[in-house]
């Protein structure tokens, strides 16, 4: 046992180099996408290619894999659960899928990422999708390469969904899907004259909501010696550690909407805040997946942050903060412009009801991307196409359209639908809370959200990636993935709806 438990640690140093390394590499992003000045560009690229490199070169060298061989008996002789047996078990399928990948390769996507990430930017400012498609022919030839590195496979885009939903196959997520686009295309159609939103539109200083939004976050758990907020075009989330947490947004200057993304992003940055501190610089310390990291999002900006027991709270604070746009404006004029369904083009902008349907194209296009039976130069009518059958809407030119979401540009294909199954888990999750805290509403009329926070702590967030997607959704919720509580809690809107 000596001789293990020193095999362990010199495991735990070399995890932990590998892991600093991509905190910096994550370090890297966030400043490209917040304060890095344009002309960086290039050499942000190199540097992110050369830190690619380097953690790939440690995270599949011949030692760490003798090492993780010499540990199977700790691993074997010690409980599931356990800190060591956890480690090893992780890392080893960490090991085994990055060392079917050259080095080069892998220096090479996080180059194009950068790259991309930049022209994405530069073809919205000129509106011009011919900006971006080179950089979008690159990726998906370095898509292909990589998912030849993994033959063989039912489905070439299980090898990308893999990456974000661990252990997930394409024909679940299409199943999964079509059922939601089955029961979610006719109720969009059916919807009536949407609500009067307009209260949520006008003259809001961005400096001014980002001091409410900063008001709301703190009152839900965030702190500043270990958070902070930014601007950026696409807001999105990172955690270098349990204690070092940034989130994004965009404020306009003409809505409310920057206040929500600032909702969504908190709990992406709560997830890697309350993951056990033992877990830190192991490759335990990050969600159990993407789509459980999305569902943390979606039931703080969604089930808790459009619901009416949080805004009998927050919303007299708001209209002190605007007086002149809200004061006149009762709270069930403003909650139901919240929870307005109405199709659009946007899917940051989209409301719960239509927004499945937005990912569920998405999802559609990257497997017709990977098949060949859709090329960078039909992107933009495809993607129109599938907004005018799914949603009955038009874009008025790219920048609405194909260029809307960044994720095409410096990410790797397989992302997109872990959005949707994070709205699936988090109704879930959101209908066991309730059994398990049911006063939990009523204390968020009172300002105190600590109760949920907990629950997701102990429940969720503490285990980090020691539980697979299902063995942490079983312990969570008792049972498998089911989109039904999911389209009930839908359907369940849209009569309020229409009932009020």
């Amino acid at each position: 046992m000596p001789d293990q438990r020193s095999r362990f640690d010199d495991l735990l140093r070399r995890l932990g180099e590998i892991t600093d390394l991509r905190r910096i590499s994550g370090l890297l992003s966030w400043d490209h996408e917040t304060k890095m000045p344009p002309l960086g560009a290039p050499a942000r690229a190199e540097q992110s290619a050369t830190l690619a490199r380097l953690t790939h070169e440690l995270g599949t060298s011949a030692e760490l894999g003798a090492l993780l061989d010499e540990l199977r008996d700790l691993e074997e002789s010690s409980d599931h659960d356990s800190f060591e047996a956890s480690v090893i078990r992780v890392a080893r399928r960490d090991y085994e899928k990055e060392r079917r990948i050259p080095g080069e390769l892998r220096a090479e996507m996080s180059r194009a990422a950068s790259l991309g990430y930049r022209a994405w930017l530069e073809a919205r400012a000129a509106g011009d999708f011919e900006i971006l498609r080179p950089n979008l022919d690159r990726r998906i030839a370095l898509v292909h390469e990589y998912v030849a590195c993994h033959e063989p496979f039912d489905d070439p885009y299980d090898v990308l969904l893999d990456d974000h939903e661990p252990g997930m196959r394409t024909a679940d997520v299409a199943a999964v899907f079509a059922r939601l686009k089955d029961e979610l295309v006719p109720l969009v159609a059916g919807i009536g004259e949407p609500v009067d939103a307009s209260c949520l539109y006008g003259d809001f200083p961005a400096e001014h909501l980002r001091q409410f939004s900063l008001a709301v976050l703190t009152c839900w758990g965030m702190d500043d010696r270990a958070w902070r907020l930014d601007d950026t075009v696409h807001p999105f989330a990172v955690g270098l550690s349990g204690s070092d947490i940034r989130i994004t947004s965009h404020f306009d200057g003409e809505s409310l909407i920057g206040l929500l993304s600032c909702l969504h992003e908190f709990g992406h940055g709560l997830y890697e805040h309350q993951i056990d501190e033992r877990y830190s610089r192991t490759p335990l310390h990050d969600g159990a997946s993407s789509g459980f990291h999305e569902s943390q999002s979606r039931l703080w900006e969604n089930i808790v942050g459009r619901g009416l027991s949080t805004w009998r709270f927050f919303y007299p604070r708001l209209q002190v903060a605007f007086p002149q746009q809200l004061e006149d404006v009762p709270l069930d004029v403003f909650h139901r412009a919240l929870n307005r369904v109405a199709p659009g083009v946007s899917r940051m902008d989209a409301d719960e009801v239509t927004y499945p349907l937005h990912i569920v194209l998405r999802f559609e296009l990257e497997r017709a991307m990977l098949a060949g039976d859709v090329t960078p130069a039909d992107l933009p009518e495809a993607f129109a196409a599938k907004l005018r059958e799914y949603l009955g809407v038009e874009p008025a030119g790219v920048v609405d359209g194909v260029l809307q979401d960044v994720h095409w540009s410096d990410s790797n294909f397989g992302y997109f639908p872990t959005y949707a199954l994070g709205n699936v888990i988090s109704v879930q999750l959101w209908e066991r809370l309730i059994r398990d805290v049911p006063d939990l509403e009523q204390e968020f009329e009172l300002g105190n959200f600590a109760p949920l926070r907990e629950w997701l702590r102990e429940h969720v967030h503490r285990w980090g990636r020691a539980l697979t997607p299902p063995e942490l959704l079983e312990r969570a919720v008792g049972g498998p993935l089911d989109a039904e509580p999911y389209l009930a809690y839908l359907r369940s809107k849209v009569a309020a709806l229409e009932s009020s």
